[in-house]
């Protein structure tokens, strides 16, 4: 594949995971002060920022989404826009393949980062931002999350405080906008400044947790982790009961790939519009699916929706893995799993993209697994209450003004189970 255009990087920095699309010789400041002030921030390159190139990380051509509603209310913020980070191609893929030679994992170079929004967790574990912009539309801020060791956050669905105006769209009605950060805190900072309501610390004391962990969708280190994180919520007062939920990705494939093929319908009227044939050939299969077919799905969609509102109506949060695995090596198609091998993307999306094609709130958090994350679900429009209970788990984190450097641990005192 053919390496990053090294003019949209300044010559003397170093990118060594491919992870950055466009640096500018200057960070992007609009106003010198402000509640974010102080604070920097990389920009997924799906959303539109004025005078800066948008390529989705892909060689194909794509829309012009027009302006980020959200990058620019940052800026008006305070926070100091540094540059665009790579992505999955068009966001169609969870490990970080593009058109521009991939994005590697922010510590072992033989490892994807997860994705879609790979650069922004490599530049948030790294430490080259306090937080990153990314997408999510079936984990893409919650796998590369878990994978680099740092927090994500999925808003709700169409949340006024994470706007998705002016970002090159995936799935209409998938996509979520949302941060990646190595402290909670910085995050909780932003969607407080953002608007998004207050925040503060819960406890665990009394909670129901539904834990959401279907036998053999993961490894054994991931299992004995998301045990582990139930036996301290456990001992925090919270009540973990094991809850089911079916795999929703009949409902949700056919509906991101039909919209995909939508957005990307000029290019795919080219022989070759310069995708990768992964990304040519699922955009080509979305637009070959039938109306009836991508009724059925959203049919379905609104079956899932129903039985997890139930759900959630009997819980407070659903406690589930983020990843199958800890981090796959780069060109690594299959997993093996707990129940035996499986196809790489079906196995982390049949944990992810239920939340996404839902659009309930989900915080993504590190283990002390190494590379390995656990989602806390939340109810939708709850995502204060979401966030206070994270910051419940980690009240050290919430982030003093200026830049954070603090990092987000693990549970305390974990009790394996086999």
């Amino acid at each position: 594949m053919t390496p990053p255009d090294p003019s949209t990087l300044p010559a003397t920095f170093s990118d060594p995971q491919r992870a950055w699309a466009y640096r500018p010789a200057q960070p992007l400041r609009t106003h010198p002060d402000g509640p974010l002030a102080g604070l920097t921030f990389s920009v997924k390159d799906l959303y539109g920022v004025p005078g800066w190139p948008l390529t989705g990380s892909t060689r194909a051509p794509v829309p012009d989404p027009g302006e980020s509603v959200l990058v620019r209310g940052l800026l008006e913020l305070g926070a100091a826009a540094v540059g665009k980070t790579h992505l999955h191609e068009v966001a169609l893929g969870i490990t970080g393949a593009n058109g521009y030679g991939g994005t590697a994992h922010p510590h072992d170079p033989a490892r994807v980062p997860g994705g879609s929004s790979s650069g922004a967790a490599v530049s948030a574990a790294l430490g080259q931002v306090d937080f990153a912009l990314g997408t999510d539309t079936g984990g893409s801020i919650r796998v590369p999350a878990a994978w680099c060791g740092v927090a994500g956050y999925k808003p709700t669905k169409d949340h006024p405080a994470w706007s998705t105006e002016g970002v090159l769209p995936l799935s209409w009605t998938c996509d979520h906008a949302g941060p990646l950060a190595r402290d909670l805190g910085t995050i909780v900072r932003v969607h407080e400044a953002l608007g998004g309501g207050a925040v503060t610390a819960q406890d665990w004391q009394g909670v129901r947790v539904g834990l959401w962990l279907p036998e053999g969708w993961t490894d054994a280190t991931v299992r004995d982790a998301v045990l582990a994180y139930a036996d301290d919520l456990r001992a925090r007062g919270a009540a973990v009961t094991p809850v089911a939920l079916p795999e929703m990705l009949d409902a949700y494939s056919p509906i991101v790939l039909s919209e995909a093929a939508r957005v990307h319908a000029e290019a795919l009227k080219q022989t070759d519009p310069g995708f990768l044939p992964f990304t040519l050939m699922s955009l080509r299969s979305g637009a070959e699916l039938t109306k009836a077919q991508v009724q059925a799905a959203h049919t379905r969609r609104a079956e899932y929706r129903r039985l997890l509102d139930d759900l959630l109506a009997e819980y407070d949060v659903l406690l589930a893995p983020a990843v199958p695995t800890p981090p796959p090596l780069i060109g690594q198609d299959e997993v093996t799993l707990l129940e035996g091998p499986q196809m790489l993307r079906r196995a982390v999306l049949r944990l992810t993209a239920p939340f996404s094609l839902l659009g309930v709130p989900t915080l993504a958090l590190p283990t002390l697994a190494r590379y390995v994350g656990i989602q806390l679900v939340g109810r939708r429009g709850a995502d204060e209450r979401l966030l206070g209970l994270g910051l419940g788990l980690h009240p050290l984190n919430r982030a003093a003004p200026g830049r954070s450097r603090l990092r987000l641990p693990g549970p305390a005192r974990p009790t394996l189970r086999s």
